[in-house]
């Protein structure tokens, strides 16, 4: 039946054709000197050519626009339109004409007719058209389907269908790194970096428009692809954002988490989503593509069961002088601990007051802050170390090296003669 439909000579007639922008016409230029054998000849055909720019007949770009002799490729992110013509070559009179074009890729099937209403009839010589589009999201093997139906003056019912297969490939490399910011030396913070290397792997060049971090909802996002200059802030890569082939771009945002999820270590604790990159560009005479990746995803930190980090710690301390500090201990466990502190002195810290002290019961995802007080012996930079918590209730203690690093001056100053 399939053969028998393939040899027959349909009345009806499809043509398919990709819509694509023009390209801008480039030229060959031949030049020689005047004393050369061609003299100005070469000089005189280029200006009587149309597709030359008047008065810069040697740049290669013309004024004129090329039309695409082929399919040429596609990216994922791009817009797909496609031209559908079904025209009637016969002497008849066509009845109950229906156009149907179908996407069909690796994982579905997609019906990207504007109608599927039948026309009721076409005369000789008249035609059909639609114009189809398809934001592309997938990238491999895509087969366009066009299928037509139609029925004779005699009532006869036929039925024939072509297919069209093109390649979609990947525009852009995008490669993501997480950094864990650290404020001090023993515990990392609830910051987080992300580095986004964006790289053009096409062979034309590309504008960026837009490469931005969608955050999830637990955190704010900052870009940090900006330096302030006066009241205006200037991109780092220039003012005109273009990507050459193979060329590799990075971009650097600072998450932070919201006000009503900072304080719940452990929720923090085992977040992995962070957020999604949206990337907007465009190509030859402002042809768009946009990608947007899966959700990001980072190993989550490991703050142990109790994490110890620094609110308030002065810049610069004078030598053997009481200074103050204030930590902040965050329960991260699921189970309420009992906690005595003692602190330590070290060659050059020595702290004030009472070690061993009770801290009372600290529920999971609670924290307390905790002002101290502590000298230092020794000028320079200094790191301040010697505290441990005990959890009495399992007998396990942690300890704390390395908190942070304080500058110690020396107040006194000598008067030379």
């Amino acid at each position: 039946m399939d053969v028998n439909q393939a040899k027959q000579e349909h009345l009806l007639a499809l043509k398919v054709m990709r819509l694509t922008k023009p390209t801008l016409f480039t030229n060959l230029p031949v030049t020689c000197e005047e004393r050369d054998l061609p003299g100005d000849l070469f000089t005189q055909l280029m200006r009587e050519d149309p597709s030359t720019i008047k008065g810069a007949e040697t740049l290669m770009l013309g004024e004129m626009l090329t039309l695409p002799q082929n399919f040429g490729n596609i990216f994922l992110g791009e817009t797909f339109s496609s031209y559908i013509s079904v025209h009637n070559d016969s002497n008849q009179v066509v009845k109950d004409i229906l156009v149907k074009a179908d996407l069909q890729t690796s994982s579905q099937r997609l019906n990207l007719s504007a109608s599927n209403s039948a026309v009721a009839e076409l005369k000789p010589e008249c035609c059909i058209d639609d114009v189809i589009h398809h934001e592309v999201k997938e990238i491999g093997t895509h087969i366009l389907v066009c299928a037509v139906s139609y029925t004779t003056q005699y009532g006869e019912k036929l039925y024939f269908r072509k297919f069209f297969k093109f390649q979609v490939l990947k525009p852009l490399d995008v490669k993501t790194k997480f950094y864990n910011a650290e404020s001090d030396l023993s515990s990392v913070t609830d910051e987080v970096f992300l580095e986004a290397q964006i790289q053009n792997i096409t062979t034309s060049p590309m504008f960026m428009e837009k490469v931005s971090l969608e955050p999830s909802m637990m955190y704010n996002v900052t870009e940090l692809n900006t330096v302030i200059c006066g009241d205006e802030g200037k991109s780092t890569f220039g003012k005109m954002s273009y990507l050459q082939p193979m060329d590799t771009r990075q971009y650097l945002y600072c998450l932070k988490p919201k006000p009503e999820y900072a304080e719940k270590a452990g929720v923090i604790k085992g977040v992995t989503v962070i957020g999604k990159l949206d990337i907007v560009w465009k190509t030859n005479l402002g042809e768009r593509g946009r990608l947007q990746t899966s959700q990001l995803q980072r190993m989550a930190p490991g703050y142990g069961d109790i994490r110890l980090s620094l609110e308030m710690i002065p810049d610069t301390v004078n030598l053997e002088e009481p200074f103050d500090i204030i930590c902040k201990v965050t329960n991260c466990s699921e189970r309420t601990m009992d906690l005595v502190l003692e602190m330590c002195n070290t060659r050059s810290i020595h702290w004030c007051g009472v070690s061993g002290r009770q801290l009372g019961k600290l529920s999971p995802a609670t924290f307390l802050s905790l002002p101290l007080t502590l000298l230092s012996s020794v000028q320079g930079l200094q790191s301040i170390s010697g505290l441990r918590l005990t959890d009495t209730f399992l007998k396990r203690t942690y300890e704390y090296d390395d908190i942070a690093q304080v500058c110690v001056v020396c107040p006194y100053t000598s008067n030379e003669s």
